[in-house]
């Protein structure tokens, strides 16, 4: 298709050195299986709903990948503290009586790393998280329909208004 590259290159994270497409790595595996744990806790969730969620509770400056929350999500069944049933065509997560023990056990941890979320959120100076949220909920929208792939018409004007959206920025800055 004509228009996949100008698609392409429009998504394209730019941004040079290290961090990924999702924003820079705000916890360490061992810190994450801890708010994963305390989000299903909270309730049961679908791991998309955990990336999610713990997008939101940091402003939208970052989102764990998949890699790291679907590797983790297998790592707590098998440790016990959570288990997991078929919705659907996805998995619902639910903690376990010994999920619940070990964040009883971890409880000063927990809660520190959430209170570092909620200050993440609550510095976002100049919007910053909240634009990095709108760009990956574009980002993401369009790879998950990339993958049936855009008529070139639709290609055209998603290009379009993107260009439009880049020049309308670049007069503000």
């Amino acid at each position: 298709m004509i228009f996949r590259h100008r698609l392409h290159a429009a998504l394209h994270d730019r941004r040079h050195g290290s961090g990924s497409a999702r924003g820079p790595k705000m916890f360490d595996a061992g810190a994450l299986r801890y708010i994963v744990l305390q989000l299903i806790a909270e309730r049961s969730r679908h791991g998309y709903e955990i990336i999610k969620e713990i997008e939101e509770r940091v402003g939208g400056g970052y989102a764990p990948s998949p890699g790291a929350i679907y590797p983790l999500l297998a790592l707590l069944e098998d440790l016990g503290h959570v288990e997991a049933s078929a919705d659907g065509n996805k998995k619902l997560h639910r903690i376990t009586p010994e999920g619940r023990a070990f964040l009883r056990q971890n409880r000063a941890f927990v809660d520190a790393l959430f209170a570092r979320m909620a200050t993440g959120c609550a510095n976002d100076r100049g919007g910053v998280n909240a634009i990095r949220a709108s760009v990956h909920e574009i980002k993401d929208m369009l790879r998950a329909h990339a993958q049936d792939g855009f008529s070139e018409e639709q290609a055209k004007k998603i290009v379009a208004i993107l260009e439009r959206a880049a020049a309308d920025i670049r007069k503000l800055l």
